[in-house]
């Protein structure tokens, strides 16, 4: 048996699938939305129909810059429907990954193979890691393709920037639902996290734009942390963007804990 990332290496080989199919979605997703704009930014068709919208949907949804092209790709990508596919795939993924394998025993009968529990669930980790990379860096290639025939006029190195905050932000939610994973060994609760994480932050953010006096909330919000300031027009928020990526990795490293310090379900 080959002892060189075991878990890492059969979780590749055996979800290269479902990756392709998410891959596939995303493509779907940007060549739908993303060549549409010139058509809608040019002749003022964005402002009328912004300004036909309630002001409070207007802010959550961060339609007041669809009439840029950063604006427009930030508000429909990857502030909304990029967002959505990520954080779809990190739970899928992260839920399986521990919690998953446990309900169907195959944990159990790893571990009997030689593997330590730390390895196993830094391993998992690591995968969700990397199919989750791939699909931010398939995204900004695609974004940047898109780039002159849809009219954006968006800088490469922000394109860079607001695809690490995709990323950072669908592996916060991973390493969320693998730590409830590890700690529960029920992929119900590793699910319910996961998934809680990257909701409760998104209304967290859409409240703080409705009053002044709940900017507060915009601190407790990981989505706030990497899109209050748009990666797109702006440059990303680098102490955002570190503090998304140190909590997903602490939370990864916590769940090779977790799953340490408690026995399998098998």
């Amino acid at each position: 048996m080959n002892r060189i990332l075991p878990v890492f290496r059969r979780s590749m080989r055996e979800s290269w699938r479902g990756a392709v199919g998410w891959t596939l979605g995303l493509s779907a997703v940007l060549f739908l939305y993303l060549p549409l704009y010139p058509s809608l930014g040019g002749d003022g068709q964005l402002e009328d129909m912004i300004s036909a919208l309630p002001k409070e949907l207007v802010q959550t949804m961060g339609y007041d810059q669809l009439s840029s092209g950063a604006g427009y790709a930030q508000s429909t990508f990857y502030g909304l429907m990029g967002f959505l596919l990520l954080t779809i795939a990190a739970v899928v993924w992260g839920s399986a990954a521990l919690a998953g394998a446990e309900e169907s025993g195959r944990a159990e009968l790893d571990l009997a193979h030689g593997i330590g529990r730390g390895q196993y669930a830094l391993e998992s980790a690591l995968a969700v890691l990397v199919r989750l990379l791939w699909l931010g860096a398939f995204s900004g290639a695609v974004v940047w393709t898109l780039n002159g025939p849809a009219e954006l006029d968006l800088e490469g190195w922000r394109i860079v920037g607001a695809s690490a905050a995709l990323v950072g932000l669908a592996f916060l939610t991973a390493s969320a639902a693998l730590f409830a994973g590890a700690a529960t060994g029920r992929r119900i609760w590793a699910t319910g996290v996961g998934a809680g994480i990257a909701v409760v932050g998104y209304v967290l953010q859409a409240l703080a734009k409705q009053s002044d006096d709940l900017d507060w909330l915009n601190a407790l919000s990981p989505y706030a942390w990497v899109y209050r300031q748009s990666p797109l027009a702006e440059g990303v928020d680098a102490g955002g963007l570190a503090l998304t990526w140190g909590l997903a990795v602490a939370l990864a490293v916590g769940s090779a804990l977790a799953l340490r310090a408690r026995d399998l379900r098998g």
